[in-house]
């Protein structure tokens, strides 16, 4: 080859290739190395195979040792940085012991806080949504109108099942259940043995539309009007295994039938997220053989559910099966409507026919609350993090100096934040395993913790804590030149400070807010608890007889009042707490049929007015010596002041056409039902057979009696069990839902004002440490240990006082929106929100009051030595 080498160069790109990766250090001598090569390949091979030798040697040359980083000349050990930070990491937790053990505690304590509300909060949106079709199940509503309100039922004609499915192609199936007045209890026989049974009447392709598993026999067990299908767990206890029960031949007696079934069928127990839990079911025919109103268009002894077909519009459905029972009974003040099944059991608060919320707002309230909790956590968790990392501007700049560059320094601090959120997860994880038991009693549940159903969520909320914590040093200081931080000339930039004032503000903005929330609910719960109703249920037990509905109970009475610890007896139809027994139809002005109004109607025999003490305004009450009976009727006060009666006693109250009730009576208002409802205007009729007892006892002999009582309903009723409580814990249980929310919130008050309190005292150790010189110096000018407390105390005192300035409308705001839900409720007291800021300022002053006087107490000597 006669080209002259001078005139001809190596490829370009590959040469700008060589020159961009190789490092430093090596490039002179190997492009140097390259050239002779090249020009010797020149003299052997043409051009173009030289330049082709020539990139195939620079691409060999694209080698590790000899490639240099994008960010510098060193190569990177990845291991052993990583084992490097891990190193650092620990020796930084083991120095700031104080720094670490506050951010492990209050971050792991939030994390637990709010993985068992969330525990519970997914509970109760499981209710129910077990059913396979659950998508297309539906509940049927009337909505039933009066002249002044619209009431919201969820049972329905027994017929209504049958002519919706036959009459609106939109619906695939519908069912038929026995509505919650008509369960078939009782006790079933077999081998001489009695069991109590809780049942269900319903439609014969019941298990063909709800998801209840059959172990053995098939989706038409019941069929038949004499079988009967049980759960798996009753057939166990009756005949010692699901596979002996089919076939079997049972005696059911109940209040409302007494005959024998042969069970066909055995199916899985209820889920414990079930709403209708029972162990029997039979078929509904039974119950219209029991009671001709079960099968009548004008009859509600049904609940009725919809299986829609695919892509059904459940909206345009609801307008058109809406005036459905005006045609079928020519009363035109019913209105259907569905809705999915499974949200009856959040969304089943209705008023004036409007979906107005329900348990709904309590899985609200506390999702809302655990968010608050794991946010205060966080706070304090970063609020901590970046206060120590100020700390270390130091040894970024050493670090800078010596080679580190801010990718390093961003590993390394965000390494090191993640850790410690990992940490608390772990330590959360073993407190929900601890607390589990004692949580599940407090809330009446049987929650289960399975780490994989809440393993994503939790690491994203521990990884994304620890990113926004290690970021301030991740990439604030990482970013400052060596240089200027090792000659000092970096200052405190003021914005870090309001940062911290600011979130600390946040943080007891929301555990002021949770004060006040407690002392609210506990002053409602209080005044529930206490206040008058108008009755008394002091020593007073109520139990229900159970076992067939042709019984006589004026024999069981006399011995009941024979008994030396009974004061006083009495019988009635429902229960006096339920406060739901109504009746209408009744009329008081000639000429006018106000057949609209539903009256409150508890119906009771003899001596239950005397028995609960109620009293009597005007007149007298049901008497035996006057052989009252169901022609008679006593009104509350409330009912005489709606009918306009100036003289009530004797007034005739016509009930129908050629039917008079005689007014014997007038009792003062008392509470029917829990504070949740508004007294109303009450009629009380008269029925002698209820089998509902309310006994008044003798103080100081109520054990011994209530065992005398067992013996004696024994006597009556040798199949069944005697279950007594008291009136006083029956009326309690009347708020059980409060309670709960009481219970949980005073706990989670204490959890996010324990936090708090954590951040506060790590934040004024940080304070104290970084103002030492400040202190000293004011000491050595005569500052006396008084006026150094109160300058350290007084920013944390300014910071809370924000914060109550801004937590008392948001909590006056909340409070009254949860005390709406009571007819009757306290009033908001200006001393509510006043002990809540002074708690929270005591709480801070204790707080931070250890740490700054024991800084107001060193020798000043000492901190200029330290300087």
């Amino acid at each position: 080859m006669n080209n002259p080498q001078n005139d001809i160069r190596p490829p370009r790109w590959s040469l700008k290739l060589l020159r961009f990766f190789l490092k430093k250090d090596f490039l002179e001598e190997i492009e140097g190395d390259m050239e002779e090569v090249f020009a010797e390949n020149l003299a052997l091979y043409s051009v173009k195979k030289s330049r082709r030798l020539y990139n195939r040697e620079v691409l060999k040359l694209l080698r590790p040792a000899l490639v240099r980083g994008l960010s510098g000349n060193h190569q990177l050990n990845y291991l052993g940085m990583l084992q490097h930070n891990l190193l650092i990491t620990i020796r930084g937790f083991k120095r700031h012991k104080a720094t670490f053990l506050i951010n492990l505690i209050g971050l792991s304590t939030g994390l637990a806080a709010a993985l068992l509300i969330f525990l519970w909060v997914n509970d109760e949106r499981s209710v129910d949504t077990f059913n396979e079709k659950n998508d297309r199940l539906y509940w049927v509503f009337t909505n039933f109108t009066l002249p002044e309100s619209v009431l919201t039922w969820d049972y329905t004609s027994g017929k209504l099942a049958q002519a919706i499915k036959e009459e609106y192609p939109e619906v695939e199936d519908a069912v038929r259940v026995g509505n919650h007045f008509f369960r078939p209890q009782g006790t079933i026989s077999h081998s001489e043995k009695n069991f109590e049974v809780n049942g269900l009447f319903a439609s014969s392709n019941f298990f063909q539309v709800m998801t209840y598993p059959l172990i053995s026999g098939t989706k038409e067990s019941i069929q038949d009007k004499n079988s009967v299908a049980i759960s798996e767990s009753l057939a166990s206890t009756v005949f010692g295994s699901a596979e002996k029960a089919v076939g079997n031949t049972i005696e059911w007696e109940s209040s409302l039938f007494n005959q024998a079934f042969v069970v066909s069928g055995v199916f899985k127990d209820p889920t414990k997220n079930a709403t209708e839990q029972f162990n029997i079911v039979v078929n509904y025919q039974v119950l219209i053989d029991a009671e001709e109103w079960a099968e009548d268009w004008k009859g509600g002894y049904a609940r009725t559910y919809l299986l829609l077909k695919e892509g059904v519009d459940a909206e345009q459905l609801n307008q058109k099966i809406a005036d459905l029972m005006h045609e079928k009974t020519d009363n035109n003040k019913q209105n259907l409507f569905i809705q999915p099944y499974a949200k009856n059991y959040l969304y089943g608060t209705y008023e004036n026919g409007i979906q107005v919320g329900g348990r709904i707002e309590n899985v609200r309230l506390f999702t809302v609350i655990a968010i608050f909790i794991l946010l205060i956590a966080c706070i304090n968790f970063m609020n901590l993090s970046t206060a120590q990392a100020s700390k270390k501007m130091k040894e970024v700049g050493v670090k800078k100096a010596i080679g580190a560059n801010r990718r390093d320094l961003v590993f390394q601090f965000l390494g090191e934040s993640i850790l410690l959120s990992l940490l608390a997860l772990l330590v959360a994880i073993g407190l929900v395993v601890l607390l589990l038991p004692q949580f599940n009693e407090i809330t009446s549940k049987q929650l289960e913790f399975t780490l994989s159903d809440f393993i994503l969520p939790l690491l994203a909320i521990v990884l994304g804590t620890g990113i926004l914590a290690g970021s301030y040093p991740a990439f604030y200081l990482s970013g400052f030149k060596p240089v200027a931080v090792l000659k000092g000339k970096v200052a405190n930039l003021r914005g870090e400070e309001w940062i911290r004032k600011g979130l600390v503000v946040v943080q007891f903005t929301l555990s002021i807010i949770f004060i006040i929330g407690v002392i609210t609910i506990n002053r409602q719960m209080e005044y529930t608890y206490s206040k008058p109703l108008g009755y008394d249920r002091e020593n007073i037990i109520t139990f229900t007889r159970k076992g067939p509905e042709s019984f006589d109970p004026t024999p069981f009475l006399t011995e009941l009042r024979a008994l030396p610890g009974v004061t006083s007896v009495g019988n009635m139809s429902g229960d006096f707490l339920w406060g739901n027994d109504n009746s209408s139809g009744y009329s008081w002005e000639e000429g006018d049929a106000d057949d609209n109004h539903l009256f409150k109607s508890p119906r009771i025999g003899y001596d239950i007015v005397e028995t609960l003490n109620l009293r009597l305004v005007a007149g007298r009450a049901f008497s035996k010596e006057m052989n009252d009976d169901e022609s008679k009727i006593m009104l509350n006060e409330t009912a005489v002041k709606f009918m306009g009666l100036k003289d009530p006693i004797g007034f005739q109250l016509e009930a129908s056409p050629n039917d008079f009730k005689e007014v014997i009576g007038v009792v003062s208002d008392f509470q029917y039902g829990s504070l949740h409802q508004e007294i109303e205007p009450m009629l009380f009729r008269f029925r002698s057979s209820g089998d509902d007892f309310i006994v008044r006892l003798q103080p100081g002999a109520e054990v011994n009696t209530l065992e005398k009582i067992k013996t004696i309903y024994a006597k009556f009723n040798p199949k069944h069990d005697f279950e007594s409580s008291f009136l006083e814990d029956d009326y309690r249980a009347l708020y059980s839902t409060e309670d709960k929310v009481a219970q949980l919130s005073n706990y989670m008050a204490g959890t996010a004002i324990l936090i708090s309190s954590l951040g506060l005292f790590g934040l004024a150790t940080f304070t104290t440490e970084r103002r030492s010189k400040e202190i000293g110096i004011r000491k050595i000018l005569g500052a006396s240990q008084l006026v150094v407390v109160k300058l350290l105390s007084a920013t944390f005192t300014k910071t809370v006082l924000i914060s109550i300035i801004l937590a008392i409308p948001i909590g006056y705001y909340f409070s009254n929106q949860w005390l709406h839900n009571f007819a009757y409720s306290i009033e908001l007291k200006w001393w509510f929100f006043a002990l809540a800021g002074v708690s929270a300022l005591l709480i801070a002053w204790l707080t931070v009051g250890f740490q700054t006087l024991k800084s107001a107490r060193v020798n000043p000597v000492d901190c200029l030595r330290n300087e």
